[in-house]
């Protein structure tokens, strides 16, 4: 059962490393406290809502589920659109940077990301396995993939602000559209 977590947990953190790259593209400097708080919000939140639909899947798991792609779509559609006008607004002070990491930037991304992973932990209800384990799990793998994909993207965008900036609100906007898309049935990727 191990493996298969760990699988799951790989999975459920690709959205996470790819909005983690995209927080990267669009920030000058990178600061230890940046990586620690990408962390632990994405890891926080991938390990909390497969807690969450665990306990309340005979309650809300068909509600969420029937709903997810619309919310995720929505939420990265909102953020990634966000950061392109931004892009296009005028250059403001590193103040502004470090308010990136805050809580009105990171919950709404963490939100967004995780929302699959409360459908990982409704079909939890269903496998053999320590909920509180898996998620623990869960947890560390997506704060290490965002704590990789901050870097990276970071060191792809540093010479490219503005470009970088627009190109990870339109990744933001694409995953929440490509999410939409496989869960109306019209992709399958």
């Amino acid at each position: 059962m191990i493996v298969e977590i760990l699988l799951i947990a790989v999975s459920v953190s690709m959205d996470a490393f790819a909005i983690a790259i995209g927080k990267g593209l669009a920030t000058k400097h990178v600061r230890p406290l940046n990586a620690v708080k990408t962390a632990l919000w994405f890891g926080g939140f991938q390990a909390l809502f497969p807690i969450l639909g665990y306990f309340f899947a005979s309650l809300f798991g068909k509600y969420v589920e029937a709903v997810d792609h619309w919310i995720i779509f929505g939420l990265l559609a909102l953020i990634g659109g966000n950061m392109i006008r931004e892009a296009f607004g005028e250059p403001e002070e590193d103040a502004k940077e470090t308010a990136q990491f805050d809580w009105r930037h990171m919950a709404p991304l963490a939100i967004a990301c995780s929302i699959d992973a409360f459908a990982v932990g409704v079909s939890f209800q269903f496998m053999p396995l320590n909920i509180w384990g898996a998620a623990a799990i869960i947890g560390v793998i997506t704060g290490a993939f965002s704590i990789a994909g901050l870097y990276l993207g970071h060191v792809i965008g540093v010479k490219w602000q503005q470009t970088a900036q627009i190109i990870g609100g339109i990744v933001l906007i694409l995953i929440g559209l490509k999410t939409l898309l496989e869960h109306l049935g019209i992709i399958a990727w």
